[in-house]
């Protein structure tokens, strides 16, 4: 298995995070990594994602949500063809620090009889579209919490 894996704090409640995180709808508007996903935010659901890996032709596959925990994780898994062949399973865990600050962890774990082929052209690309994405859930999520404590 291989695994890539990014976090940040953001200063803003779990709460705030999760709902920007699961307004799939909305990636367009603030997503540099993940440039949308098609479908419902629940478990079992399965989505249609199109990430836009840095110096990279974007990309869409269809993994399904196999873990929903509100305000804690998200969790989906998708697969190249067949199952077993380049799976990865995309995590993202929401950590409380305080009332006022959350550290997200952002990773993905690739397995299946290609991951170790093919994990070296994806990692740099990918990892470098996680932290654009982080930094961008970050300033959204903090901008909220800043125009919701003014109003």
């Amino acid at each position: 298995m291989k695994l890539i894996e990014t976090c940040i704090d953001i200063n803003a409640p779990a709460d705030r995070i999760w709902q920007v995180l699961t307004d799939f709808s909305a990636y367009t508007r603030w997503n540099p990594f993940i440039q949308s996903v098609e479908g419902a935010a629940h478990q079992g659901a399965h989505l249609v994602v199109t990430i836009a890996p840095l110096g990279k032709k974007p990309m869409t596959f269809k993994p399904t949500i196999i873990t929903m925990e509100v305000n804690k994780q998200l969790q989906w898994r998708g697969k190249l063809l067949i199952p077993g062949l380049f799976d990865g399973q995309h995590c993202f865990t929401l950590e409380p620090q305080s009332d006022r600050c959350t550290r997200l962890h952002h990773s993905e774990q690739f397995s299946g009889l290609l991951a170790p082929l093919v994990f070296n052209s994806l990692n740099a690309a990918t990892t470098a579209g996680f932290k654009a994405m982080n930094e961008a859930l970050k300033k959204q999520c903090e901008s909220r919490s800043a125009n919701e404590s003014t109003s």
